[in-house]
């Protein structure tokens, strides 16, 4: 049996984070993508699923967090994890409230970062599951009643 990769998509205007990202997390067998700009991660969440997005607060054309809110429902089953370099409560409470999983403060340590991605893609699985088992129930539920 094989298992896909998870694909990650890290949208930061700088550089050398998204150079860093990309190969910390592919050495961990994930597969990436990059967007500099809120606009590029737009035409890439239209194009493609994500399992987790990794979304900077601050880009050059929108905040981070307009940006989940412009992308609600293309990445409705994503993850997403919101990063700054400049911390505060508002853009923490805005980032949870756009619907973001995790805020994390950077610099960001690799294992940290690691470690969180792994907490919430298999929280995110263990959600599937019960989403998949719920409406299995149901299905069965409703031909028992149509049987009898």
């Amino acid at each position: 049996m094989t298992t896909s990769k998870k694909t990650i998509l890290v949208v930061d205007d700088d550089k050398s984070i998204l150079r860093t990202f990309t190969r910390i997390l592919q050495k961990s067998g994930y597969e990436i993508e990059t967007a500099e700009t809120g606009k590029e991660a737009t035409e890439k969440a239209e194009n493609r699923h994500y399992d987790l997005a990794l979304v900077d607060i601050r880009l050059p054309d929108m905040d981070g967090t307009d940006l989940l809110a412009k992308l609600k429902k293309q990445l409705q089953r994503t993850v997403k994890i919101m990063i700054t370099g400049f911390p505060s409560l508002e853009t923490g409470v805005k980032a949870l409230d756009e619907g973001a999983d995790a805020y994390l403060v950077k610099p960001v340590k690799p294992q940290d970062l690691l470690l969180l991605i792994e907490e919430k893609l298999k929280v995110k699985k263990k959600l599937l599951k019960r989403k998949v088992n719920r409406h299995h129930l149901r299905n069965l539920r409703s031909r028992s009643v149509i049987a009898q």
